[in-house]
């Protein structure tokens, strides 16, 4: 049986904590709940947690501390404020910090479970892609190419007009458009984000625009969208050509009229907010077998900006590398640095996963460092784990493709299933020899981190939570 998604409830009043968890329980979901920030901690780093709902105001760490460390120490974990003081301004600080959701109390069973399971389908993607580092690198580069890419930036910064950052996966379009942000006349605003590929038609609809007391069941509260929280400011919506053709319609209205209506309602509001979007798909070609709106991506690709792969500009490499080198290690607190050598071996590589592949590449070469210098003896081992696939293929990977370590001897008095003959006399079987192998790779991940569980996860590639699973069904202590 699949394990229930464990949701986390802090609360220091006992009594709504009871009563929240008692909601989760009638909705299929396994609570836990407990009295203060400091305590969801300890719990944090106990057991696997899929969710956090915490609320607002409470004595010692209060709801925007917690959610802070779990930005930081549990990316993968989506948090939920809630408050009975729910203001604007408090919902948007909580959204720039990386909150999932913002409810207000008094809140029914039906609203705190519509926005939780819209806070875990928001999460399915971002769990699927190794977190990366606390603080975001920046866009390193002396290449022509990337020196035109970054003038294009800042001529697009001063204007208003929309912005639509295009390229393969991994080349830093989420970093191109905060940095946009950055340079811009709105640069004292909210820089709001969403993942437009993340979230079905009727959740990205309500996230957008919001939605009115009533507007559907659950919906006990008014909701201010991301449109409205990001007004005065940055509105990014990330991978926007995976949005359905409904969903098409609705935003372009918002593009050429910037007026919206949240969901339910009838009063016309006003969109003071500059769009950034950005996609890795062809758009054209969807535009020829009608999957995308030719007057939407007109409207989208005002000033297109063309994010350079890592293969155009393999002199940024070496500059590149130290610099996430520099960044991960002080994240880690372990000082790493990369000789001449392992900056030639790094340079020799085609990365067609581009900065985001080199930037988890370069995060195993420091983790799993023994000195403080790292060797292109040491680069050259790490690769060579690498499956065959990844190292060969010109195809930028999928985001959530990250090596795994080689497997290590297995140890003779683990009490490991055996690839034993089948009954037929044929040899092991492949679901023989399949656990095995996951095992195998499941201690070596869990020796290199030295027993890190959240580490070896991201090393294997898969969320806590399929860990813990995984260890419970191979007896791992």
């Amino acid at each position: 049986m699949e394990a229930k998604t464990h949701v986390l409830v802090v609360d220091d009043d006992p009594a709504v904590g009871m009563v929240l968890g008692a909601l989760l329980q009638q909705g299929g979901y396994r609570a836990t709940s407990v009295p203060s920030g400091a305590r969801a901690i300890e719990v944090l780093g106990a057991e696997p947690i899929d969710a956090v709902i915490t609320d607002l105001r409470m004595p010692g760490m209060d709801g925007m501390q917690l959610l802070g460390h779990v930005v930081k120490m549990h990316p993968e974990v989506p948090v939920l404020l809630i408050s009975a003081h729910a203001t604007v301004p408090d919902a948007v600080e909580a959204m720039k910090l990386g909150a999932a959701d913002f409810v207000q109390k008094p809140f029914d069973r039906e609203e705190i479970l519509y926005s939780l399971k819209k806070a875990l389908t928001g999460s399915a993607t971002a769990r699927a892609e190794p977190p990366p580092p606390n603080e975001p690198p920046a866009l390193v580069g002396a290449s022509t190419e990337m020196a035109e890419c970054l003038a294009l930036l800042t001529r697009a910064a001063k204007s208003g007009a929309t912005v639509l950052l295009r390229g393969e996966s991994g080349t830093g379009k989420d970093l191109a458009a905060r940095e946009i942000h950055r340079q811009s006349t709105r640069k004292s605003g909210p820089f709001v984000k969403v993942h437009c590929g993340a979230l079905p038609d009727n959740l990205l609809e309500s996230e957008l625009f919001g939605y009115e007391k009533g507007a559907f069941t659950g919906a006990s509260q008014r909701k201010p969208g991301r449109v409205e929280l990001a007004q005065g400011g940055t509105l990014f919506l990330d991978e926007i050509g995976d949005i359905t053709q409904a969903m098409q319609v609705k935003l372009l209205r918002v593009l050429q009229e910037r007026e919206f209506e949240r969901l339910g309602g009838t009063q016309t509001l006003k969109a003071d907010v500059r769009f950034i979007a950005a996609t890795h798909k062809d758009l054209e070609a969807m535009i020829a077998k009608n999957d995308f709106r030719e007057d939407l991506f007109y409207r989208l690709n005002v000033v297109p900006v063309w994010m350079p792969s890592l293969r155009s500009r393999r002199g940024d490499i070496p500059v590149l590398a130290k610099h996430l080198a520099e960044t991960i290690a002080a994240q880690h607190q372990h000082a790493v640095s990369l000789d001449s050598g392992a900056l030639a071996a790094l340079s020799a590589e085609s990365w067609p996963g581009n900065v985001r592949q080199l930037q988890n590449f370069i995060e195993r070469l420091v983790v799993l460092s023994d000195g403080p210098l790292v060797t292109a003896a040491d680069v050259a081992r790490e690769l060579g784990r690498r499956p065959l696939a990844e190292s060969t293929s010109s195809t930028p990977p999928h985001p959530s493709s990250t090596p795994l370590p080689a497997p290590a001897p297995l140890p003779s008095d683990e009490g490991i299933p055996s690839a034993k003959p089948s009954s037929s006399g044929s040899g092991p079987t492949l679901d023989d020899r399949r656990r095995v192998a996951e095992r195998d790779a499941i201690l070596t991940a869990l020796q290199q981190s030295s027993n890190n569980r959240t580490l070896a996860a991201r090393l294997l590639g898969i969320s806590r939570r399929t860990l813990y699973t995984k260890l419970e069904e191979h007896s791992i202590r």
